[in-house]
């Protein structure tokens, strides 16, 4: 049984793996996860397409030729005050980011944030007791918590959640290692940890587990979906600007019962027809194989 009011982390002190060793592992982890990431965000250009984005089009909207989807109606297009931007970035931390808005389906928003939250309490629990050299009874809650939900949250998503098994019929064991490589990473992480507290914790197989395991996660970055998590924050906060502003980069809005989109000559057909029509293969999930 797990003993949810301790941590193996102490154990290791008794096996001769000192705080200052398991503090120097943790500087490399995270020194490869800023180095890879920033490396990816450079190879990608993510962060700089939509932070190129969003200046665009306050530099258009400030100069009054901004571009719109539905021309330059009366009200559409909106230079953002400061307010405004607060506000935006406050509801994409607590709807995007803390709640893992953009998922429209429960059960895959529910898998989302428990990996999430799961990786953020276990890691954060780690650093903490590593670095502050002591593990409270709090601490030791947490860690153990947070290994739970990223356990939960990785085999959920594996086995219910997969895309190209769920969408386009594959088998959940077929492995593409660069795709699948930080969802491996992740269970392989919550299995180890949880059998290394399981098992007492000290420096045995399952402590080398933890250390292949996380070395992968942490040093796949650059291969993985890892750098993912800190783009796409941007991309959800310059999704609601450009929603927000109007000029929605020159796409159409996504809705049509917004009454500009109603109007367009090219929406004339389906001003009055119900809403759920033209949905086509949307109509019900793809399970036709």
């Amino acid at each position: 049984m797990i003993d949810i009011n301790s941590t193996p982390i102490a154990s290791l002190l008794a096996e001769g793996i000192s705080y200052v060793n398991m503090q120097i592992y943790v500087v490399i982890m995270i020194a490869l996860v800023v180095i890879m990431t920033v490396l990816d965000l450079l190879h990608k250009k993510s962060s700089i397409y939509f932070f190129r984005a969003s200046a665009k089009s306050e530099k258009d909207l400030s100069a009054g030729n901004a571009p719109c989807s539905l021309g330059k109606e009366e009200d559409r297009l909106k230079i953002l005050s400061v307010s405004d931007k607060v506000n935006i970035l406050a509801s994409t931390v607590v709807v995007d980011i803390s709640t893992a808005g953009e998922f429209s389906n429960g059960l895959r928003r529910l898998v989302h944030i428990l990996t999430m939250w799961g990786f953020i309490f276990f890691n954060v629990a780690t650093i903490i007791i590593i670095f502050g050299a002591q593990e409270t009874q709090m601490l030791a809650q947490v860690w153990n918590i947070g290994a739970i939900m990223l356990f939960i949250g990785t085999f959920w998503y594996w086995f219910g959640f997969k895309v190209d098994s769920q969408a386009e019929g594959y088998s959940w064991t077929r492995v593409v290692i660069r795709r699948d490589m930080f969802s491996l990473s992740l269970m392989a992480t919550s299995v180890s940890v949880l059998g290394w507290n399981i098992y007492g914790g000290g420096t045995g197989v399952w402590f080398i587990l933890v250390i292949l395991a996380t070395i992968s996660l942490f040093g796949g970055v650059y291969w993985s979906k890892f750098s993912h998590m800190f783009f796409k924050p941007i991309a959800a906060y310059n999704k609601r600007i450009i929603k927000a502003n109007g000029t929605n980069e020159n796409l159409p809005h996504e809705t049509r019962n917004d009454v500009w989109q109603q109007n367009r000559h090219s929406m004339e057909l389906l001003k009055d027809a119900p809403m759920d029509m033209g949905l086509g293969i949307k109509r019900e999930a793809p399970k036709h194989y």
